[in-house]
């Protein structure tokens, strides 16, 4: 079997009753859990190859989800409105369980890029396939609230870390998840104002202090390199390929981060050692294709899809070539093997492969 028959069997065979994707079936820190930001990812790579009823489920599963919180989304636009400071715990969170409810751990929770890109994959599923989702809309205007009001504050970034800062990838995720929402056309005019407001408010932000050196920075006011940058370039287009902020930045990722055809998250990484991870190298080979660079492109695919088990299930990262090597076993101690499969991985490998115009 193939690669992509295989994560398209692996994600519809993981997928929930009620539409969620699970980061990772297995993994101790992932178990029951679904992430808009993954699950986006995730849907994006199966309705490119024509899973069209999972994609539908997923949307329809994080509309309710989003929809359900209105009224909270409401309650802290309006207590912000009166220059009231809410707390980050009070935020929407960043996974939510299968089931569509805040679990009970504890975790990193306030990420704003998730609301952004469910509604930039939503957007990109629906033009695909010339469909809407039904019941979509009240999730879909509550998203857009809740990105219009608090795009500019700090949060935590792609990796659950530093929510002091604000954070590149992030900006780029909102700017486009802002865009898409207009795009559905089911904003009120109100809405629909403060949404292109806002997303003119992203772009004006980054250009004027999101760029270092002609490339973008890991977050406002550093000077450090993250992958989830390419983000920003493509898909979402913040700094299009042909722009040289774009193409800057892709360069500086690679150059300084890509290592034999993977790709680490950031220099200073200690995740369990900080290895390569493989979703990453799906996001540059992404930005190669777009660019016309198929020989690199197909580099990426291909060593992504060398990461794969005997049984052909793709992890989050590999351990052979570390950051800090030192740093790998507290994690092995804290949360076990590194998660495989994770479905995230594979659902950016259907998302290249389909760039590169390999099927089933």
């Amino acid at each position: 079997m193939s690669l992509v028959a295989h994560s398209l069997d692996v994600i519809k065979s993981l997928q929930s009753p009620t539409g969620a994707y699970p980061a990772s079936p297995t993994f101790s820190a992932y178990r029951g859990y679904s992430w808009l930001r993954d699950g986006a990812f995730i849907a994006e790579g199966v309705s490119r190859h024509g899973d069209v009823a999972g994609a539908d489920a997923f949307h329809a599963w994080c509309a309710r989800v989003v929809g359900d919180r209105a009224g909270q989304v409401d309650s802290l636009v309006s207590r912000a409105a009166r220059g009231e400071v809410v707390p980050v715990t009070e935020m929407l969170p960043t996974r939510f369980t299968l089931d569509g409810m805040e679990g009970a751990d504890e975790w990193w929770d306030f990420q704003l890029d998730g609301y952004g890109t469910w509604l930039w994959a939503l957007r990109e599923h629906c033009v695909r396939h010339g469909r809407t989702v039904p019941g979509a809309e009240k999730g879909i205007r509550a998203a857009a609230r809740y990105l219009t009001a608090f795009w500019d504050l700090p949060c935590y970034d792609w990796w659950e870390e530093h929510v002091e800062q604000r954070h590149v990838a992030t900006l780029g995720s909102i700017h486009a998840g802002l865009r898409a929402a207009v795009d559905l056309g089911v904003l009120s005019a109100a809405e629909e104002a403060a949404a292109l407001e806002a997303a003119e408010g992203v772009a004006a932000l980054v250009e004027r202090e999101g760029v270092v050196s002609g490339r973008l920075r890991k977050w406002l006011g550093g000077d450090a390199v993250d992958a989830s940058l390419l983000a920003c370039v493509e898909p979402f287009g913040l700094c299009p390929a042909d722009h040289p902020v774009g193409a800057a930045t892709v360069a500086e990722v690679e150059r300084q981060l890509a290592r034999d055809g993977g790709v680490h998250r950031y220099l200073a990484d200690t995740f369990y050692g900080g290895g390569r991870w493989v979703l990453l190298a799906g996001f540059l080979g992404w930005n190669h294709a777009r660019a016309g660079r198929r020989a690199e492109a197909l580099r990426y695919l291909e060593w992504m899809a060398a990461q794969a088990t005997p049984a052909g299930d793709l992890p989050e990262q590999v351990s052979d070539l570390l950051l800090a090597p030192d740093r790998l076993q507290e994690w092995l101690d804290r949360w076990g093997p590194v998660a495989t499969p994770l479905l995230w991985s594979h659902g950016m490998y259907l998302i290249l492969a389909d760039e590169l115009g390999v099927r089933a």
